[in-house]
């Protein structure tokens, strides 16, 4: 008995560590295709806000990417997505506006997309604010989640590009071992 209780600890373990690992080559995949400026629309991703209306590091980190990604192509609009969770005192999307109106971005570039509580949502209600014919898109979001964000996008009918945030070095460990459960998720649910 206790034999095959070793071969059964020992089988798991390898599956898990297998899955832990392919799970982080499809995360670090996630994020080559660059976006080039060819996408006339740009999905910024929300993250969570802090008491008082300010960004957490990881939101911060998109906002700044978009800010800049969008400065260099003036032609782009952008869609902030982000509804407000229970611990937020503003919708996500609100202080992503109020961010990139102060790095300079025309209030004209930027739809407000402010009831989405999940990466799948955001996607989805953001393809509501795009003309019908629009199906190509960039995605701004932290490196570690452009993976699943691309995936959910696809299945939703965008053909989508991607411009990868830094994560913070405070919070990475933690987000990207959280980023494999919810892409195994995705992967085995859709959503």
């Amino acid at each position: 008995m206790k034999k095959w209780l070793f071969i059964a600890f020992g089988l798991t373990f390898l599956s898990g560590g297998f899955l832990y690992v392919w799970l982080g080559y499809e995360m670090d995949y996630g994020f080559e295709n660059k976006a080039s400026g060819e996408n006339e629309y740009v999905i910024i991703l929300g993250a969570k806000v802090n008491p008082g209306g300010v960004p957490s590091l990881t939101l911060a980190n998109r906002l700044q990417v978009a800010a800049d990604y969008l400065h260099n192509y003036p032609h782009v609009i952008a869609i902030v997505s982000g509804g407000q969770g229970a611990d937020e005192d503003r919708t996500e999307s609100s202080v992503m506006k109020e961010y990139l109106l102060a790095e300079g971005i025309a209030s004209k570039r930027i739809l407000v997309e402010d009831e989405a509580t999940s990466t799948y949502e955001n996607l989805l209600y953001s393809k509501r604010l795009l003309p019908e014919e629009v199906t190509e898109v960039t995605i701004i979001s932290n490196d570690f989640h452009l993976r699943r964000a691309s995936y959910l996008a696809e299945k939703i009918g965008f053909q989508v590009d991607v411009l990868a945030a830094p994560t913070p070095k405070i919070v990475e460990t933690k987000m990207r071992l959280r980023e494999r459960l919810a892409l195994l998720k995705t992967f085995i649910l859709g959503q």
